[in-house]
């Protein structure tokens, strides 16, 4: 296989917004290694995965040991480890390797990882000092990473959901001549939103939908916009200017995921000898930037069943001028 230079490279692995942990510190190291990597070996994707665990584990023994050296060398390993667990996906989507067990290979091991280096990291401080906070902090450590891919796994469905039903209410309303064109920026606009939700994906690049005025027959000439974040950038039309500057740098809005709390956690806090300190500001600014994913859902839903009203009663006139039977008034 020829491997293009790596300015394409970059351009068919990177993604288009991702974590700002990954823009500046990961991506310009697993880029460049992905590319050689592709040239000289052959090596699989789910071989990297494989070595990624097997450093986390080595970071998590580590961690273990509790002596500032060792935890050191545990923050570094676990950069490493990252770094590789970066460059599975990017070989993948290169060489064209990636599989359906590969993603949930990636996806559990990382779990695991996290799993294990929060038990080695609070467990060794605890043997060294005794203190039960790191017990505590232990488990949250643990809950909040399976709580925020939970919840950005349940958000995604939601909001996959709405996109369906309004793909859906739309066909009723006879909008066949926009259809296609409405069907390819939805599609977009799922994996844009994924990427912010997720804190995995990459991209929110809105969730405007071209079509004709309602009430009027579709002209190529004229839009009518469908935005599902209405409400929200009403009440914080400053940020967009915020998330516009970051976007142009490919870095997504949802600042502190859970990338950025697992680099805090064990990362920075064992560099910095501040275990505690660290982990507890990073939970509480991953708890900020959750909740502020759950209320701009939350007011999503809103605009949600606003547009689905006013496509009811669209879908009504239609059905009344065509003499068929009106649609009921659900958002079902």
């Amino acid at each position: 296989m020829e491997i293009p230079p790596l300015a394409d490279v970059r351009r068919l692995t990177e993604k288009r917004r991702d974590a700002w942990w990954t823009v500046f510190l990961v991506d310009p190291v697993a880029t460049p290694l992905v590319r050689w990597t592709a040239m000289r070996t052959r090596i699989t994707p789910n071989q990297i995965t494989w070595a990624a665990l097997f450093l986390g584990m080595g970071a998590a023994a580590c961690f273990a040991l509790a002596d500032w050296k060792w935890l050191i060398l545990g923050a570094v390993l676990y950069h490493v480890s990252f770094i590789m667990d970066c460059m599975d996906g990017k070989l993948a989507r290169l060489t064209g390797q990636g599989s359906e067990f590969g993603a949930w290979l990636d996806y559990i091991f990382d779990r695991i990882r996290v799993l294990c280096c929060a038990a080695a990291l609070m467990g060794g401080q605890f043997y060294r000092t005794d203190d039960p906070v790191y017990m505590w902090l232990a488990v949250a450590v643990i809950f909040l990473d399976a709580l925020r891919y939970l919840d950005a796994l349940q958000i995604f469905k939601v909001r996959h959901g709405m996109r369906k039903k309004v793909q859906k209410r739309l066909k009723e309303v006879k909008c066949s001549e926009s259809l296609s064109f409405l069907e390819d920026r939805l599609s977009e606009q799922a994996e844009e939103e994924e990427a912010d939700e997720t804190g995995e994906e990459a991209a929110a690049a809105g969730t405007e939908e071209a079509l004709a005025p309602a009430g009027q027959p579709y002209n190529h000439r004229q839009q009518r916009v469908i935005d599902l974040q209405q409400t929200f950038k009403k009440r914080f039309g400053p940020y967009e200017a915020f998330r516009d500057f970051l976007i142009r740098h490919r870095v997504r809005p949802h600042l502190i995921s859970g990338i950025e709390f697992q680099m805090a956690v064990f990362i920075v806090a064992p560099l910095a000898g501040a275990i505690v300190g660290v982990t507890i500001g990073a939970a509480v600014l991953l708890l900020i930037f959750e909740l502020a994913i759950i209320y701009k859902l939350l007011l999503s839903t809103r605009d949600f069943q606003r547009v689905m009203s006013e496509l009811t009663e669209e879908a009504r006139s239609h059905a009344e001028s065509d003499g068929t039977a009106p649609l009921q008034a659900s958002t079902n």
